[in-house]
């Protein structure tokens, strides 16, 4: 059963999300929050696996809450769940260590699909998002009118060098793919996808696949 904690400061909300988990049988909603403040304690008093973070909101924001989860709490998998598609401290969550970025649109089935994921270790950031992500990043980051280095380049800077191959997962996981996907577009199989992505996650010295994305755009090692 994987434990989830809902933090949103509209209680309507998160009655809401509750509803539409609450008919998932591999998902059980422990508890709730109105800010991050509260999150906190929930999560310490609860310990759910998976916690499901507003941005605004009262007393403490989510990206701050976010921050302070993981530094106590770092088994704790954060989704950022908001309704602005382009929200600045959307991306400083993911800095601070969120595992995916949703919008509140999505459908139930999206959600708890992407519930499974991240309580199972994985990172998303639904596939419409992806590029606003990264090139968001990208400009926190670098800033506008650095030069970015040739792929070749980037990844010789690193202690171990990316393969051809480890490059083409990069970047189909920048485009949003999933493992069955960049599976069926490489013709490899999904076993092999993971070994290429868990080794992405320990030569760019990053916890998830996230994580590995927004290293290799800031790197110039993703087109």
């Amino acid at each position: 059963m994987i434990k989830v904690l809902l933090v949103d400061d509209q209680t309507l909300i998160r009655q809401g999300i509750r509803l539409l988990l609450g008919i998932e049988e591999d998902i059980q909603v422990v508890g709730e929050a109105g800010n991050g403040r509260e999150a906190i304690l929930q999560v310490e008093a609860l310990h759910p696996d998976v916690v499901l973070m507003d941005i605004r909101m009262p007393e403490m924001d989510g990206v701050t809450a976010t921050r302070e989860l993981l530094t106590r709490y770092p088994e704790v998998k954060v989704i950022i769940l908001t309704t602005f598609e382009d929200d600045e401290t959307v991306f400083e969550g993911l800095k601070a260590g969120a595992r995916g970025y949703l919008l509140k649109d999505i459908s139930s089935e999206e959600m708890a699909e992407a519930v499974r994921k991240v309580a199972a270790g994985e990172a998303l950031i639904q596939p419409r998002l992806t590029r606003k992500v990264l090139a968001e990043f990208t400009r926190l980051a670098s800033g506008e009118g650095k030069q970015t280095p040739s792929k070749a380049a980037a990844s010789a800077s690193l202690l171990v060098p990316l393969t051809g191959r480890e490059l083409e997962v990069l970047q189909a996981l920048a485009h949003g793919l999933s493992n069955r996907e960049i599976a069926a577009q490489l013709v490899i199989t999904e076993g092999t996808v993971k070994n290429h992505v868990s080794n992405l996650i320990d030569k760019l010295g990053v916890r998830d696949r996230t994580q590995a994305v927004l290293k290799g755009q800031a790197l110039g090692l993703i087109s």
